[in-house]
């Protein structure tokens, strides 16, 4: 989904700049208060990162100017909210920019909107609900990884409608158009991405359930349960 250098004409790359600007800022502001009060789940930060710089970094040819690849920033999203891991997409967005050729500077905040903000919103808001609800965690945690996934290729279906209205349909027309491309590829990702994250967050209430009661992702109770269930 990443939007190639130049691609966006203006105003449309400025605007993605300025509307993915107050995440940002909130999610610095978010980011320096876990290092002050959560020291021990820095490393936790690290792997959700390298995570999404790894998995983002797999694409496909897909449609002109863009690409299809999985985001892995679910697993962000679940762990430390959708703010943080702003913050970790423009990190790794621009160092795929300036060192691999993938996406653009210009375009980075376009990029940085639909992968690094609207995808975890909606993981975030998925993983509470299913939280609140009582669904089963794992299952939660792939219904949120992956349908993160396919709401950022959804995000970048309608920016890059709203810069290239089609010239009998509109902006309608061709989200639709640029959504069908993307929706080939996508679906099968977004699927896999989904199961390689709750297989992931299997593996760390196994490892440091500690860290996830300590940060608020899950109580002890629900640790207790995923662990006794998993003996």
């Amino acid at each position: 989904m990443h939007i190639m250098e130049g691609f966006l004409p203006s105003p449309w790359w400025e605007i993605w700049f300025v509307i993915s600007a107050p995440f940002l800022i909130v999610g610095l502001i978010q980011l320096k208060r876990l290092f002050a009060e959560h020291r021990d789940s820095i490393p936790l930060l690290a792997v959700a990162g390298a995570f999404i710089f790894v998995l983002s970094s797999l694409k496909l040819p897909s449609v002109t100017g863009s690409c299809s690849h999985p985001t892995g920033t679910g697993l962000s999203a679940i762990l430390f909210g959708p703010f943080i891991t702003s913050i970790l997409g423009l990190i790794v967005l621009l160092y795929q920019a300036l060192f691999l050729a993938h996406g653009g500077l210009t375009t980075l905040g376009a990029n940085v909107f639909s992968m690094g903000i609207a995808g975890p919103l909606v993981a975030w808001g998925i993983y509470q609900a299913g939280n609140r609800t009582g669904l089963n965690t794992y299952v939660t945690v792939f219904l949120a990884a992956a349908l993160a996934d396919l709401f950022t290729y959804v995000v970048t279906s309608f920016q890059l409608a709203l810069a290239f209205p089609s010239a009998t349909g509109g902006i309608f027309g061709s989200f639709l158009a640029f959504g069908a491309i993307f929706a080939l590829t996508q679906i099968p990702l977004a699927i896999v991405e989904g199961v390689i994250i709750a297989l992931v967050f299997k593996y760390i209430v196994a490892l440091r359930p500690d860290v996830l009661v300590n940060i608020r992702v899950l109580t002890q109770e629900q640790v207790d349960r995923l662990r006794g269930s998993s003996s």
